[in-house]
């Protein structure tokens, strides 16, 4: 079977669902991606192996020579979910609109991966002195399980590593951490008409709000870096769920709530300091308060400026290497001793969005940016 040009690849990968989301109604498999690639990828001579890191979901690492050293392009197979109503097309179905591609996952990120085959293609008769990798991980939009997988396995993966997260094609080197917890609280349930008949769980987390924005504010104060957009860390009070009927005392709330660190804010420190703000509250209204994380945090993201990949990702692209508030796998990368960036030509102000484009100028610009980084780290060896 054929490779399919390059917009047939996107179409397809597009057509795949693979939807990765905290409600099991929403999660789906990444398996049709991942084969997918794998298909292509093997056709092309690469050594494909997938991980099956829990049921339905998938890592694959695919790899065009051997040694060490050498180059990881990586990116998520997944996506966020999506309300098709507030679509103007099918999320589900590339579409060409003006100037732009237009589809669930174009930018943010399954489009990343026909443009690395795209670069590669011209450059597969020659001899590859350092290994190519190209890595698709699964719940990146989620829990990061994919990427935590590898990193928990230790296997050394490349010299370097990009990441093709949409930036606008500008170098990313640091990223925010993210952290995304849960405070349950458990009260008593009683009559309305008589407040002594319970403990309110709502009353409680009237508390437990005043007191994250407490911490917020003393954060804000505390931790700068004028690198980021958004210089401070930030907290985000993203849901909340309470109670049962207005004549019945509130016996359980729970509050879901988004913390993003800067590089240098230690998440577990963070939690500390929250449990403490906690303890009181749950003595004063008499009732239990449960804290835990959704998931493990991600860690802050820094890659030193002077690193070679981050002086050459600059050179090619003609930018200075930023920061983002977005986090990414990048932590995971760099733990197995990758010098890691964030490289890619989508917008991250339309990821997460109805309408979700890839803008065509981006396209080329892209492929020959990739077709550098792999000639210099594969083809031209690690002394180049």
């Amino acid at each position: 079977m054929p490779l399919p040009p390059l917009k047939e690849q996107f179409a397809a990968l597009i057509a795949a669902p693979s939807v990765s989301c905290t409600q099991p109604a929403l999660d789906q498999s990444n398996r049709a991606v991942i084969e997918l690639l794998a298909l292509w990828l093997g056709d092309l001579g690469l050594r494909c192996e997938t991980q099956e890191v829990a049921p339905g979901k998938f890592n694959l690492l695919a790899s065009l020579g051997s040694g060490p050293g050498g180059l990881v392009l990586a990116g998520h197979s997944d996506t966020v979910p999506y309300d098709a109503a507030l679509w103007d097309s099918d999320p589900l179905r590339l579409s060409e609109q003006g100037d732009r591609w237009v589809g669930l996952g174009v930018c943010d990120m399954k489009g990343f991966f026909p443009l690395i085959i795209e670069a590669l293609r011209p450059l597969l008769g020659q001899r590859f002195r350092q290994p190519l990798l190209i890595l698709a991980t699964c719940d990146e939009e989620s829990s990061m399980a994919g990427a935590r997988a590898l990193a928990a396995a230790g296997r050394p993966l490349g010299r370097a590593a990009v990441i093709g997260e949409p930036t606008g094609l500008k170098p990313i080197r640091l990223h925010k951490g993210v952290m995304m917890e849960r405070i349950e609280i458990l009260g008593q349930s009683g009559h309305s008409s008589d407040p002594g008949l319970g403990h309110s769980a709502l009353e409680a987390m009237h508390d437990v709000l005043d007191a994250l924005r407490r911490l917020r504010a003393h954060w804000q104060k505390e931790f700068h870096n004028p690198q980021f957009g958004v210089p401070q860390p930030t907290l985000n009070l993203g849901c909340i769920h309470g109670g049962d009927n207005p004549n019945r005392i509130c016996g359980q709330c729970a509050l879901e709530f988004d913390l993003r660190p800067l590089p240098g804010m230690d998440p577990e420190q963070l939690r500390a300091a929250i449990r403490a703000k906690l303890a009181p509250i749950a003595a004063q209204h008499q009732v239990r308060i449960d804290f835990a994380p959704l998931f493990p945090a991600v860690p802050p993201f820094e890659q030193p400026a002077h690193s070679e990949l981050v002086r050459l990702a600059e050179r090619l692209s003609g930018h200075a290497a930023g920061a983002v508030a977005f986090g990414t796998e990048a932590p995971y990368l760099q733990q197995l001793g990758c010098e890691t960036i964030v490289l890619g030509p989508g917008d991250i102000a339309c990821a997460h969005q109805p309408g979700e484009y890839l803008e065509l100028a981006r396209i080329q610009p892209t492929v020959e940016l990739l077709r550098e980084l792999i000639a210099h780290y594969c083809l031209r060896g690690p002394d180049s």
